[in-house]
């Protein structure tokens, strides 16, 4: 089931504290960035942020793994109650983001 624009809207309204959140729509799911890293993804309108040390030490025991779709790596599924906590779950990002390596630069293609 691809996740509907309403879905992606409340989770921008969420993180309307943290600069530079956009979303880019890939096969009916979306990529959520941050500054130009990826952070999560947002499948099937479930939230999946990638998992770094920092968010792991961040929420401790209480989280869920899932799989955002097939072939991902696993992520912290983030369930709607935990959405809805807009302080928590921009912290959350915000680690996640500070921990993840720059995007490689992708060289030009000369046709």
């Amino acid at each position: 089931m691809a996740t509907g624009p309403s879905t992606v809207e409340y989770i921008l309204d969420q993180l309307v504290d943290l600069r530079a959140i956009t979303v880019k729509k890939m096969f009916g799911e979306y990529a959520l960035y941050k500054e130009g890293k990826v952070v999560g993804l947002i499948c099937s309108d479930t939230l999946f942020i990638k998992r770094t040390v920092g968010g792991q030490k961040y929420l401790g025991n209480d989280y869920i793994e899932g799989i955002a779709c097939p072939g991902a790596k696993p992520s912290i599924q983030i369930d709607s109650e935990k959405i809805e906590d807009h302080v928590w779950l921009s912290k959350l990002i915000q680690i996640t983001f500070d921990e993840l390596p720059e995007p490689k630069k992708r060289k030009a293609i000369n046709y």
